[in-house]
Protein backbone atom coordinates (compact mmCIF):
# COMPACT_ATOMS: atom_id res chain seq x y z
CA UNK A 1 0.00 0.00 0.00
CA UNK A 2 1.98 3.03 -1.38
CA UNK A 3 1.56 5.90 1.28
CA UNK A 4 3.32 8.53 1.67
CA UNK A 5 5.06 10.00 4.74
CA UNK A 6 4.54 13.34 6.57
CA UNK A 7 7.30 15.86 5.03
CA UNK A 8 10.16 16.24 6.76
CA UNK A 9 13.95 17.15 6.79
CA UNK A 10 14.89 13.75 6.57
CA UNK A 11 16.37 11.73 3.76
CA UNK A 12 14.96 8.87 1.94
CA UNK A 13 17.66 6.39 3.87
CA UNK A 14 16.64 7.27 7.46
CA UNK A 15 16.14 4.41 9.84
CA UNK A 16 13.15 2.70 10.64
CA UNK A 17 10.79 4.23 12.84
CA UNK A 18 12.95 7.86 13.03
CA UNK A 19 11.59 10.19 15.35
CA UNK A 20 12.03 14.27 14.60
CA UNK A 21 12.86 15.77 18.07
CA UNK A 22 12.43 19.26 19.50
CA UNK A 23 15.87 20.46 17.93
CA UNK A 24 15.53 18.80 14.21
CA UNK A 25 17.43 15.83 15.28
CA UNK A 26 16.32 12.35 14.06
CA UNK A 27 16.64 10.00 16.76
CA UNK A 28 15.96 6.26 16.42
CA UNK A 29 13.42 4.01 18.42
CA UNK A 30 12.27 0.41 18.09
CA UNK A 31 8.34 0.32 17.52
CA UNK A 32 6.91 -1.02 21.17
CA UNK A 33 8.14 -4.26 22.30
CA UNK A 34 7.85 -3.92 25.85
CA UNK A 35 10.86 -1.34 26.33
CA UNK A 36 11.25 2.32 25.25
CA UNK A 37 14.66 2.60 25.35
CA UNK A 38 17.42 3.69 23.32
CA UNK A 39 19.54 1.27 21.13
CA UNK A 40 22.77 3.41 22.43
CA UNK A 41 23.54 3.73 19.21
CA UNK A 42 23.11 5.56 15.36
CA UNK A 43 21.52 2.89 12.29
CA UNK A 44 18.52 0.77 12.80
CA UNK A 45 17.29 -0.96 15.75
CA UNK A 46 18.09 -4.22 16.40
CA UNK A 47 16.67 -7.01 18.42
CA UNK A 48 19.14 -9.01 20.55
CA UNK A 49 19.07 -12.61 21.83
CA UNK A 50 18.86 -11.64 25.56
CA UNK A 51 15.73 -14.58 26.95
CA UNK A 52 16.65 -17.15 28.75
CA UNK A 53 15.22 -20.57 29.30
CA UNK A 54 12.82 -19.40 31.92
CA UNK A 55 12.02 -15.86 30.28
CA UNK A 56 11.01 -17.87 27.00
CA UNK A 57 8.38 -20.26 29.49
CA UNK A 58 7.15 -16.94 31.10
CA UNK A 59 6.34 -15.33 27.75
CA UNK A 60 4.15 -18.67 26.68
CA UNK A 61 2.35 -19.30 30.18
CA UNK A 62 1.31 -15.63 30.43
CA UNK A 63 -0.14 -15.47 27.05
CA UNK A 64 -1.86 -19.19 27.30
CA UNK A 65 -3.12 -18.57 30.75
CA UNK A 66 -5.84 -15.33 30.37
CA UNK A 67 -9.63 -15.44 30.54
CA UNK A 68 -9.97 -18.94 29.12
CA UNK A 69 -9.84 -20.85 32.54
CA UNK A 70 -12.71 -18.58 33.96
CA UNK A 71 -15.19 -18.70 30.79
CA UNK A 72 -14.13 -22.11 29.38
CA UNK A 73 -15.30 -24.60 31.79
CA UNK A 74 -19.29 -23.65 31.26
CA UNK A 75 -18.76 -23.57 27.69
CA UNK A 76 -16.77 -27.11 27.67
CA UNK A 77 -19.25 -28.23 29.62
CA UNK A 78 -22.24 -27.14 27.84
CA UNK A 79 -21.19 -29.34 24.91
CA UNK A 80 -20.02 -32.43 26.78
CA UNK A 81 -22.73 -32.92 29.05
CA UNK A 82 -20.56 -34.69 31.61
CA UNK A 83 -17.44 -33.61 34.15
CA UNK A 84 -15.17 -36.44 33.44
CA UNK A 85 -15.85 -35.78 29.56
CA UNK A 86 -15.26 -32.47 30.30
CA UNK A 87 -11.71 -33.13 31.94
CA UNK A 88 -10.36 -35.47 29.09
CA UNK A 89 -11.66 -32.30 26.52
CA UNK A 90 -9.52 -30.09 28.69
CA UNK A 91 -6.74 -32.77 28.95
CA UNK A 92 -6.68 -33.36 24.75
CA UNK A 93 -6.40 -29.52 24.25
CA UNK A 94 -3.76 -29.51 25.80
CA UNK A 95 -2.03 -32.45 24.42
CA UNK A 96 -3.31 -30.58 20.89
CA UNK A 97 -1.59 -28.02 21.90
CA UNK A 98 1.42 -29.11 22.55
CA UNK A 99 1.64 -30.94 19.43
CA UNK A 100 0.64 -27.22 17.36
CA UNK A 101 3.62 -25.94 19.62
CA UNK A 102 6.18 -28.35 18.80
CA UNK A 103 5.48 -28.23 14.73
CA UNK A 104 6.55 -24.64 15.16
CA UNK A 105 9.60 -25.32 16.52
CA UNK A 106 11.00 -26.61 13.53
CA UNK A 107 9.06 -23.60 11.44
CA UNK A 108 10.47 -20.87 13.78
CA UNK A 109 13.96 -22.53 13.92
CA UNK A 110 14.12 -23.25 10.17
CA UNK A 111 12.30 -19.39 9.08
CA UNK A 112 13.67 -16.60 11.39
CA UNK A 113 11.86 -13.71 10.03
CA UNK A 114 9.62 -12.33 12.29
CA UNK A 115 5.69 -12.50 12.24
CA UNK A 116 6.29 -16.40 12.96
CA UNK A 117 3.05 -18.21 10.89
CA UNK A 118 2.40 -15.23 8.72
CA UNK A 119 6.35 -15.35 7.81
CA UNK A 120 6.10 -19.02 7.22
CA UNK A 121 2.78 -19.22 5.54
CA UNK A 122 4.57 -16.28 2.61
CA UNK A 123 7.60 -18.35 2.60
CA UNK A 124 5.74 -21.69 1.50
CA UNK A 125 2.65 -20.28 0.17
CA UNK A 126 3.44 -16.67 -0.72
CA UNK A 127 2.25 -13.31 -0.39
CA UNK A 128 -2.07 -14.08 -1.19
CA UNK A 129 -1.82 -16.85 1.68
CA UNK A 130 0.03 -14.98 3.78
CA UNK A 131 -1.91 -12.05 3.83
CA UNK A 132 -5.58 -14.53 4.44
CA UNK A 133 -4.07 -15.16 7.73
CA UNK A 134 -2.57 -11.71 8.59
CA UNK A 135 -6.19 -10.28 7.50
CA UNK A 136 -7.32 -13.18 10.01
CA UNK A 137 -5.50 -12.38 12.74
CA UNK A 138 -5.62 -8.87 12.60
CA UNK A 139 -9.41 -8.50 11.83
CA UNK A 140 -10.95 -11.35 13.83
CA UNK A 141 -8.39 -13.06 15.99
CA UNK A 142 -7.02 -10.39 18.16
CA UNK A 143 -9.77 -7.72 17.96
CA UNK A 144 -12.30 -11.00 18.93
CA UNK A 145 -10.19 -12.07 21.53
CA UNK A 146 -10.07 -8.50 23.25
CA UNK A 147 -13.54 -8.67 23.17
CA UNK A 148 -13.97 -11.76 25.13
CA UNK A 149 -11.35 -11.06 27.61
CA UNK A 150 -13.04 -7.69 28.06
CA UNK A 151 -16.54 -9.08 28.88
CA UNK A 152 -15.04 -11.47 31.08
CA UNK A 153 -13.81 -8.77 33.12
CA UNK A 154 -17.15 -6.77 33.14
CA UNK A 155 -18.75 -9.98 34.02
CA UNK A 156 -16.69 -10.58 36.64
CA UNK A 157 -16.59 -7.08 38.19
CA UNK A 158 -20.32 -6.74 38.19
CA UNK A 159 -21.11 -10.57 39.28
CA UNK A 160 -21.18 -9.54 42.98
CA UNK A 161 -23.61 -7.08 42.25
CA UNK A 162 -25.82 -9.65 41.01
CA UNK A 163 -25.49 -12.90 42.74
CA UNK A 164 -28.67 -14.30 41.84
CA UNK A 165 -29.23 -13.30 38.20
CA UNK A 166 -26.83 -12.46 35.26
CA UNK A 167 -25.60 -9.12 34.61
CA UNK A 168 -27.39 -6.60 32.13
CA UNK A 169 -25.95 -7.11 29.18
CA UNK A 170 -26.26 -3.51 27.91
CA UNK A 171 -24.16 -2.84 31.16
CA UNK A 172 -21.47 -5.63 30.58
CA UNK A 173 -20.63 -4.17 27.41
CA UNK A 174 -20.34 -0.73 28.68
CA UNK A 175 -17.90 -2.19 31.19
CA UNK A 176 -16.15 -3.48 28.70
CA UNK A 177 -15.38 -0.72 26.54
CA UNK A 178 -14.41 1.48 29.77
CA UNK A 179 -12.00 -0.88 30.16
CA UNK A 180 -10.68 -1.00 26.28
CA UNK A 181 -10.70 2.29 26.59
CA UNK A 182 -8.32 2.92 29.44
CA UNK A 183 -6.08 0.50 28.66
CA UNK A 184 -6.20 1.85 24.79
CA UNK A 185 -4.60 5.35 26.84
CA UNK A 186 -1.84 3.63 28.90
CA UNK A 187 -0.57 1.92 25.88
CA UNK A 188 -0.92 4.94 24.11
CA UNK A 189 0.53 7.22 26.46
CA UNK A 190 4.10 5.27 28.07
CA UNK A 191 5.18 1.48 27.19
CA UNK A 192 6.57 1.71 30.68
CA UNK A 193 3.54 1.96 31.99
CA UNK A 194 1.52 -0.64 29.78
CA UNK A 195 4.57 -3.24 30.57
CA UNK A 196 4.09 -2.36 34.77
CA UNK A 197 0.44 -3.48 34.24
CA UNK A 198 0.94 -6.60 32.77
CA UNK A 199 3.63 -7.45 35.23
CA UNK A 200 1.42 -6.76 38.23
CA UNK A 201 -1.85 -8.32 36.73
CA UNK A 202 0.48 -11.74 35.44
CA UNK A 203 0.34 -12.14 39.00
CA UNK A 204 -3.00 -11.84 39.93
CA UNK A 205 -4.11 -14.59 37.59
CA UNK A 206 -1.35 -16.87 39.28
CA UNK A 207 -2.51 -16.12 42.51
CA UNK A 208 -6.27 -16.65 41.83
CA UNK A 209 -5.27 -19.96 40.10
CA UNK A 210 -2.94 -21.12 43.28
CA UNK A 211 -5.96 -20.26 45.58
CA UNK A 212 -8.49 -22.00 43.96
CA UNK A 213 -6.44 -25.19 43.41
CA UNK A 214 -5.36 -25.25 46.86
CA UNK A 215 -8.84 -24.59 48.06
CA UNK A 216 -9.85 -27.76 45.14
CA UNK A 217 -7.37 -30.44 46.11
CA UNK A 218 -8.21 -29.83 50.09
CA UNK A 219 -12.18 -30.64 48.95
CA UNK A 220 -10.57 -33.88 47.26
CA UNK A 221 -8.79 -35.27 50.31
CA UNK A 222 -12.40 -34.56 52.48
CA UNK A 223 -13.88 -36.98 49.76
CA UNK A 224 -15.64 -34.35 47.53
CA UNK A 225 -15.94 -36.38 44.30
CA UNK A 226 -19.83 -37.31 43.72
CA UNK A 227 -20.08 -34.95 40.26
CA UNK A 228 -17.15 -36.70 38.79
CA UNK A 229 -19.13 -39.32 35.99
CA UNK A 230 -19.84 -39.58 32.83
CA UNK A 231 -23.43 -38.99 33.14
CA UNK A 232 -25.44 -36.97 30.80
CA UNK A 233 -22.54 -37.45 28.11
CA UNK A 234 -23.70 -36.35 24.91
CA UNK A 235 -22.07 -38.28 22.44
CA UNK A 236 -22.82 -36.30 19.29
CA UNK A 237 -19.81 -35.77 17.10
CA UNK A 238 -20.51 -31.42 16.29
CA UNK A 239 -21.21 -31.10 20.21
CA UNK A 240 -17.30 -32.43 20.75
CA UNK A 241 -16.25 -30.83 18.17
CA UNK A 242 -17.90 -27.32 19.70
CA UNK A 243 -16.45 -28.10 23.29
CA UNK A 244 -13.02 -28.25 21.53
CA UNK A 245 -13.33 -24.08 20.32
CA UNK A 246 -13.77 -23.41 24.08
CA UNK A 247 -10.97 -25.51 25.48
CA UNK A 248 -8.24 -24.53 22.75
CA UNK A 249 -9.74 -20.65 23.59
CA UNK A 250 -8.46 -21.41 26.92
CA UNK A 251 -4.68 -22.40 25.26
CA UNK A 252 -4.65 -19.47 22.78
CA UNK A 253 -1.67 -18.16 22.59
CA UNK A 254 1.39 -21.42 22.62
CA UNK A 255 2.61 -20.08 19.69
CA UNK A 256 3.56 -16.93 20.72
CA UNK A 257 7.10 -17.40 21.75
CA UNK A 258 7.59 -17.70 17.82
CA UNK A 259 6.92 -14.44 17.32
CA UNK A 260 10.25 -13.26 19.07
CA UNK A 261 12.31 -16.22 18.65
CA UNK A 262 15.05 -14.01 17.32
CA UNK A 263 15.10 -12.52 21.31
CA UNK A 264 15.64 -16.09 22.66
CA UNK A 265 18.78 -17.70 23.14
CA UNK A 266 20.03 -20.77 21.90
CA UNK A 267 16.94 -21.12 20.06
CA UNK A 268 17.16 -24.91 18.78
CA UNK A 269 17.81 -25.98 22.55
CA UNK A 270 15.76 -23.88 24.57
CA UNK A 271 12.34 -23.18 21.98
CA UNK A 272 11.53 -26.82 22.26
CA UNK A 273 12.01 -26.88 26.00
CA UNK A 274 9.93 -24.36 26.81
CA UNK A 275 7.78 -25.63 24.49
CA UNK A 276 7.13 -29.18 26.56
CA UNK A 277 7.58 -27.22 30.00
CA UNK A 278 5.14 -24.29 29.22
CA UNK A 279 2.06 -26.30 27.83
CA UNK A 280 2.88 -29.75 30.39
CA UNK A 281 2.45 -26.55 33.08
CA UNK A 282 -0.31 -25.10 31.68
CA UNK A 283 -2.50 -28.63 30.92
CA UNK A 284 -1.49 -29.20 34.77
CA UNK A 285 -2.68 -26.07 35.99
CA UNK A 286 -5.81 -26.15 34.09
CA UNK A 287 -7.41 -29.26 34.84
CA UNK A 288 -6.63 -29.18 38.78
CA UNK A 289 -8.36 -25.61 38.44
CA UNK A 290 -11.65 -27.41 36.37
CA UNK A 291 -11.07 -30.28 38.65
CA UNK A 292 -11.26 -27.72 41.62
CA UNK A 293 -14.58 -26.20 40.51
CA UNK A 294 -16.22 -29.84 40.12
CA UNK A 295 -15.64 -30.45 43.89
CA UNK A 296 -18.30 -28.03 45.05
CA UNK A 297 -20.17 -27.18 42.31
CA UNK A 298 -22.91 -29.76 40.34
CA UNK A 299 -22.94 -29.35 36.20
CA UNK A 300 -26.10 -27.50 36.94
CA UNK A 301 -24.28 -25.00 38.72
CA UNK A 302 -21.19 -24.32 36.38
CA UNK A 303 -24.05 -23.93 33.25
CA UNK A 304 -26.06 -21.57 35.28
CA UNK A 305 -22.77 -19.37 36.00
CA UNK A 306 -21.21 -16.88 33.57
CA UNK A 307 -18.98 -16.33 36.30
CA UNK A 308 -17.65 -19.90 37.54
CA UNK A 309 -14.49 -19.00 39.43
CA UNK A 310 -17.19 -16.67 41.52
CA UNK A 311 -19.75 -19.27 42.32
CA UNK A 312 -16.89 -21.43 43.23
CA UNK A 313 -15.85 -18.82 45.82
CA UNK A 314 -19.17 -18.23 46.92
CA UNK A 315 -19.05 -21.96 47.84
CA UNK A 316 -15.37 -22.36 49.37
CA UNK A 317 -14.23 -19.38 50.62
CA UNK A 318 -17.85 -17.57 52.42
CA UNK A 319 -17.22 -14.11 53.71
CA UNK A 320 -14.17 -13.61 51.81
CA UNK A 321 -15.19 -15.07 48.31
CA UNK A 322 -15.34 -11.73 47.19
CA UNK A 323 -11.22 -12.31 46.62
CA UNK A 324 -11.60 -14.28 43.61
CA UNK A 325 -13.74 -12.27 41.18
CA UNK A 326 -11.48 -9.51 42.40
CA UNK A 327 -8.08 -11.17 41.21
CA UNK A 328 -10.00 -12.68 38.38
CA UNK A 329 -11.23 -9.14 37.42
CA UNK A 330 -7.59 -8.09 37.70
CA UNK A 331 -6.13 -10.91 35.58
CA UNK A 332 -8.68 -10.19 32.44
CA UNK A 333 -7.91 -6.47 32.92
CA UNK A 334 -4.14 -7.39 32.42
CA UNK A 335 -5.11 -9.63 29.27
CA UNK A 336 -6.39 -7.19 28.09
CA UNK A 337 -3.60 -5.17 28.22
CA UNK A 338 -1.16 -8.18 26.93
CA UNK A 339 -3.21 -8.18 23.37
CA UNK A 340 -3.08 -4.69 23.10
CA UNK A 341 0.91 -4.43 24.14
CA UNK A 342 1.80 -7.32 21.61
CA UNK A 343 -0.34 -6.71 18.54
CA UNK A 344 2.22 -3.94 17.09
CA UNK A 345 4.30 -6.70 16.37
CA UNK A 346 2.42 -8.17 13.85
CA UNK A 347 0.95 -4.96 12.44
CA UNK A 348 4.41 -3.86 11.93
CA UNK A 349 5.74 -7.61 10.29
CA UNK A 350 2.65 -7.05 7.89
CA UNK A 351 3.94 -3.73 7.01
CA UNK A 352 7.56 -4.50 6.04
CA UNK A 353 5.74 -6.82 3.08
CA UNK A 354 3.49 -3.83 2.21
CA UNK A 355 0.61 -5.60 2.93
CA UNK A 356 -0.38 -3.07 5.96
CA UNK A 357 -1.38 0.48 5.79
CA UNK A 358 1.84 2.73 6.67
CA UNK A 359 0.56 4.51 9.75
CA UNK A 360 -0.10 1.05 11.64
CA UNK A 361 3.98 1.03 11.64
CA UNK A 362 4.13 4.84 13.01
CA UNK A 363 5.16 5.69 16.46
CA UNK A 364 4.19 9.04 18.46
CA UNK A 365 6.98 11.23 18.78
CA UNK A 366 6.11 12.20 22.02
CA UNK A 367 4.78 9.26 23.78
CA UNK A 368 6.91 6.78 21.67
CA UNK A 369 4.06 4.52 21.57
CA UNK A 370 2.63 2.42 18.50
CA UNK A 371 -0.87 4.82 18.89
CA UNK A 372 -2.53 3.95 15.54
CA UNK A 373 -1.50 0.20 15.62
CA UNK A 374 -3.59 0.30 19.66
CA UNK A 375 -5.96 2.37 18.25
CA UNK A 376 -7.05 0.31 15.50
CA UNK A 377 -7.09 -2.52 17.69
CA UNK A 378 -9.42 -0.57 20.13
CA UNK A 379 -11.84 0.65 17.54
CA UNK A 380 -12.08 -3.20 15.98
CA UNK A 381 -12.31 -4.64 19.91
CA UNK A 382 -15.14 -2.48 20.28
CA UNK A 383 -17.66 -3.54 16.92
CA UNK A 384 -17.41 -6.98 18.09
CA UNK A 385 -18.73 -6.09 21.98
CA UNK A 386 -21.73 -5.64 19.80
CA UNK A 387 -22.09 -9.26 20.04
CA UNK A 388 -22.52 -9.63 24.23
CA UNK A 389 -22.84 -13.53 23.45
CA UNK A 390 -18.65 -14.74 24.79
CA UNK A 391 -19.43 -18.50 23.76
CA UNK A 392 -20.67 -17.13 20.06
CA UNK A 393 -17.43 -14.79 20.00
CA UNK A 394 -15.59 -17.69 21.18
CA UNK A 395 -16.69 -20.16 17.96
CA UNK A 396 -15.74 -16.96 15.74
CA UNK A 397 -12.36 -16.81 16.61
CA UNK A 398 -11.57 -20.30 17.72
CA UNK A 399 -12.91 -21.25 13.76
CA UNK A 400 -10.92 -18.11 12.18
CA UNK A 401 -7.80 -19.42 14.54
CA UNK A 402 -7.46 -23.13 14.23
CA UNK A 403 -8.09 -22.52 10.47
CA UNK A 404 -5.07 -20.51 9.90
CA UNK A 405 -3.02 -22.32 12.43
CA UNK A 406 -4.02 -25.64 10.41
CA UNK A 407 -2.47 -23.89 6.94
CA UNK A 408 0.67 -22.83 9.24
CA UNK A 409 1.51 -26.40 10.06
CA UNK A 410 0.46 -27.37 6.59
CA UNK A 411 3.72 -25.62 5.70
CA UNK A 412 6.37 -27.76 7.54
CA UNK A 413 4.85 -31.14 5.70
CA UNK A 414 5.02 -28.98 2.07
CA UNK A 415 8.27 -27.59 2.79
CA UNK A 416 9.50 -31.29 3.50
CA UNK A 417 8.26 -32.09 -0.21
CA UNK A 418 9.36 -28.84 -1.80
CA UNK A 419 12.32 -27.76 -0.59
CA UNK A 420 14.26 -30.93 1.29
CA UNK A 421 17.50 -29.14 1.73
CA UNK A 422 16.52 -25.88 3.70
CA UNK A 423 18.55 -26.52 7.36
CA UNK A 424 16.33 -27.64 9.58
CA UNK A 425 18.21 -27.36 13.43
CA UNK A 426 15.15 -28.86 14.70
CA UNK A 427 13.10 -32.12 12.78
CA UNK A 428 9.80 -32.89 13.90
CA UNK A 429 8.57 -36.21 13.14
CA UNK A 430 5.78 -35.85 10.42
CA UNK A 431 3.59 -37.88 12.31
CA UNK A 432 3.36 -34.61 14.84
CA UNK A 433 2.29 -32.09 11.75
CA UNK A 434 -0.15 -34.75 10.24
CA UNK A 435 -1.90 -35.92 13.53
CA UNK A 436 -2.01 -31.82 14.23
CA UNK A 437 -3.94 -31.46 10.49
CA UNK A 438 -6.70 -34.59 11.16
CA UNK A 439 -7.35 -32.37 14.57
CA UNK A 440 -8.00 -29.32 12.93
CA UNK A 441 -10.41 -30.41 10.18
CA UNK A 442 -12.37 -31.99 13.18
CA UNK A 443 -12.83 -28.88 15.02
CA UNK A 444 -13.08 -26.44 11.59
CA UNK A 445 -15.08 -28.57 9.28
CA UNK A 446 -17.84 -30.42 11.78
CA UNK A 447 -18.66 -27.36 13.76
CA UNK A 448 -20.12 -26.03 10.55
CA UNK A 449 -22.74 -28.08 10.89
CA UNK A 450 -23.58 -28.26 14.33
CA UNK A 451 -22.91 -24.15 14.55
CA UNK A 452 -23.39 -22.89 10.98
CA UNK A 453 -24.28 -19.38 11.68
CA UNK A 454 -20.89 -18.55 13.35
CA UNK A 455 -19.01 -20.42 11.51
CA UNK A 456 -20.61 -19.03 8.23
CA UNK A 457 -19.88 -15.11 10.09
CA UNK A 458 -16.40 -16.06 10.14
CA UNK A 459 -15.85 -17.44 6.89
CA UNK A 460 -17.10 -14.52 5.90
CA UNK A 461 -14.89 -12.32 7.32
CA UNK A 462 -12.39 -14.58 5.96
CA UNK A 463 -13.46 -14.11 2.21
CA UNK A 464 -13.35 -10.71 3.17
CA UNK A 465 -9.96 -10.34 2.77
CA UNK A 466 -9.92 -11.10 -1.10
CA UNK A 467 -11.06 -7.93 -2.64
CA UNK A 468 -8.97 -5.79 0.02
CA UNK A 469 -5.94 -7.73 -1.30
CA UNK A 470 -6.64 -7.64 -4.99
CA UNK A 471 -7.94 -3.78 -4.35
CA UNK A 472 -4.64 -2.35 -2.04
CA UNK A 473 -2.00 -5.35 -2.82
CA UNK A 474 -2.25 -7.29 -6.10
CA UNK A 475 -3.26 -3.82 -8.06
CA UNK A 476 -0.04 -2.27 -8.78
CA UNK A 477 -1.10 0.14 -11.44
CA UNK A 478 -3.20 2.17 -9.26
CA UNK A 479 -5.03 5.65 -10.75
CA UNK A 480 -3.39 8.40 -10.05
CA UNK A 481 -6.10 10.00 -8.03
CA UNK A 482 -6.10 6.58 -5.73
CA UNK A 483 -2.76 7.09 -4.86
CA UNK A 484 -3.40 10.42 -3.84
CA UNK A 485 -6.22 10.18 -1.69
CA UNK A 486 -3.98 7.26 0.48
CA UNK A 487 -1.49 9.99 0.38
CA UNK A 488 -3.66 12.33 2.19
CA UNK A 489 -5.50 9.90 4.55
CA UNK A 490 -2.33 9.00 5.48
CA UNK A 491 -0.86 12.57 6.25
CA UNK A 492 -4.33 13.29 7.82
CA UNK A 493 -4.03 10.67 10.33
CA UNK A 494 -0.08 11.55 10.65
CA UNK A 495 -0.93 15.26 11.96
CA UNK A 496 -3.91 14.07 13.84
CA UNK A 497 -1.77 11.39 15.74
CA UNK A 498 1.53 13.11 15.96
CA UNK A 499 3.18 9.64 14.54
CA UNK A 500 5.97 9.29 12.09
CA UNK A 501 7.58 6.32 10.67
CA UNK A 502 10.04 5.45 7.89
CA UNK A 503 10.32 8.62 6.29
CA UNK A 504 10.59 8.28 1.89
CA UNK A 505 9.96 10.83 -0.89
CA UNK A 506 6.30 10.91 -2.46
CA UNK A 507 5.64 8.12 -4.67
CA UNK A 508 2.93 9.77 -7.00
Amino acid sequence: METESLNRKTSSSSPKNSIINGDGETKTKPISNGSDGDDGGGGDVTLKAKMSLINGCTVIVGSIIGSGIFVSPTGVLMYTGSVNLALIVWIVSGLFSMVGAYCYAELGTMITKSGADYAYIMETFGPFMAFIRLWIECMIVRPCSQAIVALTFSVYVMKPFFPECQPPEDSARLLAVCCILVLTFVNCWDVKWATAVQDIFTYAKLLALFIIIASGLYQLYLGRTEYFTFENTDTRVTSLALSFYSGLFAYNGWNYLNFIIEELKDPVKNLPRAIAISCTLVTVVYVLANVSFYTLLSPTEVLGSQAVAVTYAERAFGVIAWTIPVFVALSTFGAVNGILLTSSRLFYAGANEGQMPEILTMIQIQRFTPTPAVLAMAVLSMLYLTVSDIFALINYVGFATWLSIGVAVLCLPWLRWAQPNLPRPIRVPLIFPIVYLIATVFVTVVPMYASPVETGYGILMILSSIPVYLIFIAWKSKPLWFQKSMVTVTRFLQKVLMVLGKTKPAQV
